[in-house]
């Protein structure tokens, strides 16, 4: 009797489908990480480098980076749009849909996020007084941004889109379906979210964090991007028109 391993017809078509399944995991978790260093990779560097010297330099002219930042979130976009499609998914299966009902959550997703910053700045600053007393590091807003024109104006209102449809929906939608784990997902949505605000130190970033974490909370909650997007984009033009 022969002790050679003998394959039935009937074990092939599970093994073929668990090395698909194998393979897909491997192209969707290069495809995250592709799309994260396209969008991200820049400004993550750029905050590492800020948070090290404590200073912003720049080699262009305002008009210039502004337009260099419109390029480059427009790409990363494209790039997003293009992974989706591989996969016959469009940027609103995101939860990317346009009603009157979701522009008021957006409203309440920012009252709710604005104060959990305010608390959470208030804990991370009394913490940080007592460890180090009154001084500060990061650059301030003015430092990173200086007096912007109006060419900053078509990146401020599609930097919104750029931020939460990346770091938050497709990057929690997809650690989601790759791993199992809603709270993963908004834990790596806000660390990398974080990592590329560190510009403004440690303190001024994990104080950020707890305005990403309201963010990250409502879409594992309700799958709706359209509510954050509004939301942060609030705090972008409100932010355009302090520093001008």
């Amino acid at each position: 009797m022969s002790d050679e391993l003998v394959i039935t017809p009937e074990a092939l078509p599970v093994e073929a489908a668990l090395a698909c399944v194998a393979d897909s995991k491997r192209s969707r978790w290069f495809e995250v990480s592709l799309v994260l260093l396209a969008a991200f990779g820049g400004y993550i560097l750029n905050s590492l480098f800020i948070l090290n010297k404590a200073q912003v330099q720049s080699s262009v002219g305002e008009s210039a980076r502004w337009m260099m930042g419109l390029l480059q979130e427009v790409t990363a976009l494209l790039l997003l749009g293009y992974v989706l499609s591989r996969r016959g998914m469009r940027i609103r299966d995101l939860g990317l849909r346009w009603s009157i009902r979701d522009v008021g959550y957006g409203l309440l997703v920012a009252v709710a996020s604005y104060w959990a910053y305010g608390v959470g700045h208030s804990f991370i600053r009394s913490i940080h007084d007592a460890l180090f007393g009154g001084a500060q590091s990061g650059a301030t807003a003015q430092q990173v941004f200086g007096h912007p024109s109006l060419m900053a104006l078509p990146l401020i209102l599609l930097n919104p889109f750029f931020e939460e449809l990346i770091v938050r929906a497709y990057l929690m939608t997809e650690i989601k379906d790759l791993t199992g784990s809603w709270t993963l997902s908004i834990a790596i949505s806000t660390v990398v979210q974080f990592s590329y605000h560190l510009y403004y130190g440690w303190m001024g970033a994990i104080s950020l964090s707890f305005q990403f974490l309201v963010f990250a909370i409502y879409y594992a909650a309700t799958r709706k991007a359209t509510p954050i997007v509004v939301a942060h984009g609030i705090f972008d033009l409100l932010a355009l028109i302090r520093l001008r």
